[in-house]
């Protein structure tokens, strides 16, 4: 296992000072009820090239860079206060870290578990509570080849997903000097108001995971296998133009009902939670929380075929986009809060075999540019629920990688589905 060592650490400050009148910036309803943890992302590129000072001239890049975007993204400098209430915007800066790993890149990359991904991000902190850390985090890793890696943990309290993709684009952007300014509305309070009547009862309940160790792997499944998932799902069926996420998250689920019925000797009632964007209707600059999930039920196998399950999917989609059109938008998150406590309940009780899927693809991570090329990789550390499902964009951009999460034994037995393997290929072969 690759060791690191902390080069330095210290405190970035923003270029322009938060004006007073930002200085309080309240959270939503909907930043509220989240769990408060560090979303953390990751970054791999080759050795950069053009540089003479490699080391400090990166990084000094990156500092630099940093400062100036988070004049824009305030709130992650600042500290969250009073139970997840608002956040004292007193610039108090942003934790940045430079490591040194004591390894190659390829040691890292080569490795069939992303679960080493790990060593590019402070210790303990991915995944982990953002009550007594900064609010964002990023560590520059060395590589003994020259390689280089950018993680950016983030609460998740202050920025959903699609957020964190907003801000690392228009940090990048920045770096390279690009002339533009970033626009990001730090206003979903006045979508979701936070009634202080609500704000000790509503909150999701912390889940205590498991001892069983769990690890993560990431397959491709290409443009063209994307396409052949496609055609199965139409043909003889009433499907209309299933997007690539739905067949792809049709295809894991039924691998992962093979996986529970070999181990169980039957079948086990399922329940897919997936993660939908609330912008558009909210505006797309709005940054903080604008997530909603839909839950997709199968109670037989028949249920489980990739036509009948995106064609629920598609249907609980579109039953899910009525209800919140007609809701008052005030009501949004107490509703998401009731379906995130029904899957946790679920969970607690084991009624059903539940899977949780997310995706963060067409959003441009796969193409983060920092002033020496596009990232050869980019991932996440290993989520600390299993069963889960996230979407990645693939390197080239027409296909999609997904990062799944299984206990170590689930993933000996689902890595080696035969239907999984006709569409999509792992990362990095399994040595043998």
């Amino acid at each position: 296992m690759a060791s690191s060592t902390i080069v330095s650490k210290k405190m970035i400050k923003l270029f322009s000072p938060t004006p007073p009148s930002l200085r309080c910036h309240k959270l939503s309803f909907m930043d509220h009820i989240n769990i408060p943890l560090h979303s953390p992302f990751a970054f791999f590129y080759p050795k950069p090239q053009n540089y003479s000072n490699k080391i400090s001239q990166i990084s000094q890049i990156l500092e630099n860079s940093l400062s100036k975007v988070l004049s824009f993204y305030y709130p992650l400098a600042g500290k969250i206060k009073d139970n997840n209430t608002y956040v004292d915007c007193d610039d108090t800066g942003a934790e940045y870290l430079n490591v040194r790993i004591n390894c190659p890149m390829s040691q890292i990359l080569n490795h069939p578990y992303n679960d080493v991904v790990d060593v590019v991000f402070p210790k303990d902190l991915p995944w982990s509570s953002t009550l007594n850390r900064s609010p964002l985090v990023v560590q520059l890793s060395h590589f003994d080849c020259g390689g280089i890696a950018i993680s950016a943990c983030m609460s998740h309290t202050i920025i959903d997903g699609y957020s964190s993709t907003k801000f690392i684009n228009d940090w990048a952007a920045i770096a390279r000097h690009v002339d533009f300014k970033p626009s990001p509305q730090f206003n979903a309070s006045t979508f979701f108001p936070l009634m202080m009547r609500d704000a000790s009862s509503s909150t999701l309940p912390v889940m205590h995971h498991p001892s069983q160790r769990h690890v993560s792997r990431i397959y491709n499944f290409s443009s063209s296998n994307l396409g052949r998932l496609k055609d199965i799902v139409t043909k003889n069926s009433h499907v209309n133009n299933p997007t690539r996420l739905e067949v792809a998250s049709a295809l894991v689920h039924k691998c992962g009902v093979i996986m529970s019925m070999e181990k169980s000797g039957m079948f086990k009632p399922t329940l897919m939670s997936h993660a939908i964007n609330l912008r558009p209707p909210i505006p797309l600059n709005t940054m903080g929380n604008a997530t909603c999930i839909i839950l997709t039920k199968t109670m037989t196998e028949d249920e489980v075929k990739l036509p009948n399950f995106v064609a629920q999917l598609q249907k609980d989609k579109q039953q899910l986009r009525g209800k919140l059109k007609d809701m008052n938008k005030d009501m949004i998150p107490l509703y998401t809060l009731e379906l995130a406590k029904n899957v946790m309940n679920i969970i607690e009780k084991d009624t059903c075999d539940v899977y949780l899927c997310s995706g963060i693809s067409n959003t441009g991570l796969h193409k983060i540019d920092f002033g020496w090329g596009r990232p050869v990789r980019v991932t996440l550390a290993t989520h600390p629920m299993k069963n889960n499902f996230l979407f990645l964009d693939e390197p080239s951009g027409d296909g999609i990688n997904v990062l799944i999460t299984l206990t170590k034994d689930d993933m000996l037995n689902f890595q080696n589905n035969k239907e999984l393997l006709q569409f999509a290929s792992p990362v990095v072969e399994s040595t043998k």
